[in-house]
């Protein structure tokens, strides 16, 4: 074990006196002041008629939940408002609450259509009136959630409202790596509005849902749509061949009741009843997806007058044995060895939300050329256009769910089972005060969320694994947890306890190895090293604070570069010793933490692609 690297890991987070500088990615320096996302934010299901309601909108803070009389100005949503683009720069205590004001000009009310009012996020819990009437709230910092204002609509302006708390690292939600106090590796608090916010016409019945099976094996795609009302469907799927129409009759749909998800997501709201029908169809040619051919099928379903946009991909993940007998990783129903990297999901300028599109694209890409298969999304879960330009570049995606709970003890979560490994596989995730997790009702309302987040991402190709807790943050019942989980989604994997605190369970041996010697831990399960690295290298100039945090430490980009190629070939020669794949960390630096293969700024790669091609040994 490198005992000085850990030693100067553990005290990085206990220097108090920092500078920090404000930084820029490109994108941000390019944009006009006012620019926002202006793409339709969900593409796995996209429609025509939509309104972008992305821009400045009126704020207040106050320390009551009383509306207020004044503003303290205006917002620029979804930029959290803590982020620089935001135009605001102040944070969010617990206790006070967040404001936020604009109004919607409706020139014409069409008849026969209804107005929904879509969130893509508000971190951590809200309330929202349309016209001065209550629409109802929701809770869940990272999931998407939906009201019908249509009873409440008229021709002319209309008014929104919009009421956000968030308690951050001293409550017991969902929350990832956001803290009050910023350090080592936990990073800037986000609340509020982060994700786009839109407004949509639908037809008076509509689809309010669909979910997308593929089924590998059997060359075939199941399809299940929930509606307001039954109606004739068509399905036109388009691939290489020409177009395939679909009939799904009316008298196929039987009643259905609301999920566990929208018991989650929207409370005080209306229930709308529902009605689903399930079909199969078998495509007349068959084209597999994979990073290295990110094949996607196009999808158009009719319903009555409402008419979506969607795709979908062929791929299977799943385990076996390799000719030597090794449980290895499969895509596809061949061993598969996944390549991966840790994306924290940060932005200088704009914290969780990112800055563009192109942003996106731009982290992906990079991270396909330097040679990784696979982005392990750490503890945050994204806008769903980031989904949709993994499934199209070709990235396979590991996504963690967002940990919650009771303050961190890091001594006891994650400086013990680093020290003494044993450690990590002796606790039982049933003793909750060990993982800060007594609370009954926090933990129903985190399996809820889990569950949500999982059925919202559900159709996207990318997805081959959900991580449910991660080093023991906010661990708890894993194994039932992960049962849980496969029943909702029985075509991924599941990675129950990534790092350390293994009960036995899910789909991998999954381990964190910063500071010993790497090596491989066969057995019934396939082995993963789902965190190793770490490699810290400081750019100046391109740094966001004056203490910096990382598990070994390279004075220059020439020797982080060697350092990076030989662990890398070293990860090639486990890979034939029985590794299953591996997770480097990690794709940019973030704040203190200057452990990327990128700046925070994404402005230098510390990696150029001739060192990545050593590696593999191309020319």
């Amino acid at each position: 074990m490198r005992i000085l690297d850990a030693l100067t890991a553990a005290k990085a987070g206990q220097k108090k006196k920092k500078r920090t500088y404000e930084l820029q990615t490109v994108w941000s320096e390019q944009a006009a002041s006012e620019a926002v996302p202006k793409e339709y934010p969900r593409p796995q299901m996209q429609r025509s008629e939509w309104i972008c309601l992305n821009g400045h909108w009126h704020y207040a803070f106050t320390k009551k939940g009383n509306r207020p009389e004044n503003f303290d100005g205006r917002i620029l949503v979804p930029f959290a408002p803590e982020s620089s683009r935001s135009g605001v720069g102040k944070k969010l205590h617990p206790g006070e609450y967040l404001w936020y004001f604009r109004s919607v000009e409706i020139p014409e009310v069409p008849k026969g259509k209804r107005l929904l009012l879509h969130f893509g996020a508000v971190d951590e819990r809200c309330i929202v009136w349309w016209n001065g009437k209550l629409l109802g709230g929701h809770r869940g910092g990272y999931l998407s959630f939906t009201f019908d204002v249509t009873e409440q609509l008229h021709e002319g302006k209309n008014t929104i409202w919009v009421r956000v708390q968030d308690d951050t690292d001293k409550g017991q939600a969902a929350r990832g790596k956001q803290t009050l106090a910023p350090e080592g590796m936990f990073y800037t608090a986000v609340s509020g509005i982060w994700q786009t916010v839109w407004l949509e016409w639908v037809p008076e019945n509509y689809i309010e849902n669909i979910k997308i099976t593929p089924r590998f094996d059997e060359g075939e795609v199941k399809l299940e749509l929930t509606m307001t009302e039954p109606l004739d469907v068509a399905v036109l799927v388009s691939g290489r061949w020409s177009s395939y129409l679909h009939q799904i009759p009316a008298s196929s749909f039987v009643a259905a009741e609301r999920g566990a998800e929208g018991r989650c997501s929207v409370y005080a709201g209306e229930q709308i009843e529902k009605v689903m029908a399930t079909t199969v169809i078998t495509l007349p040619e068959v084209h597999v997806w994979s990073p290295e051919d990110p094949f996607l099928y196009d999808l158009v379903i009719r319903a009555g007058e409402d008419t979506i946009r969607s795709y979908f991909a062929l791929r299977k993940f799943s385990t076996g044995h390799d000719k030597n007998g090794i449980a290895r990783l499969f895509l596809n129903n061949k061993p598969y060895f996944v390549n991966g990297v840790l994306d924290q999901g940060y932005w200088p300028e704009s914290l969780y939300t990112p800055p563009c599109d192109e942003a996106m694209v731009f982290d992906i890409t990079k991270m396909k050329e330097l040679g990784f298969n696979m982005l392990r999304k750490h503890v945050k879960i994204e806008p769903m256009r980031w989904y949709y330009h993994c499934d199209r570049i070709g990235m396979l995606v590991w996504q963690d769910m967002v940990n919650g709970g009771g303050p961190l003890d890091l001594k006891r979560l994650c400086y013990l089972p680093t020290v003494l490994p044993p450690a990590g596989t002796q606790v039982k995730d049933s003793h909750y005060s060990f993982f800060a997790r007594t609370d009954k009702q926090a933990r129903a309302q985190w399996l809820e969320e889990c569950i949500a987040a999982v059925m919202q991402l559900y159709n996207c190709p990318c997805i081959g694994m959900w991580v449910p807790f991660n080093e023991g943050w906010g661990q708890f019942d894993a194994l039932r947890v992960t049962k849980k989980i496969k029943r909702e989604d029985p075509t991924r994997l599941v990675d129950h306890a990534s790092g350390w605190f293994d009960q036995g369970g899910g789909d991998i041996r999954s381990v964190h190895n910063y500071f010993r010697p790497l090596r491989v831990q066969k057995g019934r399960r396939p082995f993963v090293l789902s965190e190793y690295g770490g490699y810290s290298c400081p750019v100046p100039g391109h740094m966001y604070a004056s203490v910096s945090y990382g598990y070994r430490s390279y004075q220059n980009v020439e020797e982080f570069a060697e350092a990076f190629v030989q662990l890398q070939k070293q990860i090639r020669a486990l890979e034939q010793e029985g590794l299953a794949g591996a997770v480097y960390t990690q794709v940019c630096d973030v704040e203190e933490e200057i452990n990327g293969l990128y700046t925070y700024d994404r402005k230098i790669c510390k990696v150029k692609k001739r060192d990545a091609d050593r590696i593999y040994n191309k020319k």
